[in-house]
């Protein structure tokens, strides 16, 4: 009787220590493109493709979504701000001999990356976009 339950707590104890085990660089981008997923659809690409001079307010939502801001000017013309602040990071450590799943050495490096995005669009006194402009950014 004391077998089987000697063999479950090692099998329950190995599955448990797996996923303990550090993920390679590959996985950690396959996380975060996984993570940014069909939601991220603001892009410079998007924009330059799909916005054009003289098209709704209502196709421009269907594009981009919902702006983050709305002002308008002294003609009471509106003016839409998209903004998107990415941060992507990769941790990576020394290779070398492991024990189950401890680094050979706790020595490792971090990157982080920080991207901004802005894009205004302004609109005519009809709601028809009459230009548009973005900005990015990296560091």
């Amino acid at each position: 009787m004391k077998a089987p339950l000697i063999c479950f707590a090692a099998v329950v104890t190995s599955l448990a220590l797996v996923g303990c085990y550090p993920t390679s660089l590959a996985e950690q981008q396959a996380d975060i493109n996984a993570a940014k997923g069909a939601g991220d659809n603001l892009s410079i690409a998007k924009v330059q493709k799909e916005i054009k001079i003289g098209m709704s307010s209502a196709d421009v939502v269907l594009v981009l979504g919902s702006p983050n801001m709305v002002t308008t000017d002294d003609k009471r013309r509106e003016s839409w701000v998209y903004d998107k602040v990415s941060t992507e990071g990769m941790a990576s450590t020394s290779s070398g001999a492991r024990f189950l799943w401890l680094p050979a050495d706790n020595k490792a490096a971090v990157s982080r990356t920080q991207k901004t995005l802005t894009i205004v669009i302004k609109f005519d006194e009809k709601g028809m976009v009459r230009d548009f402009a973005y900005n990015t950014s990296k560091f």
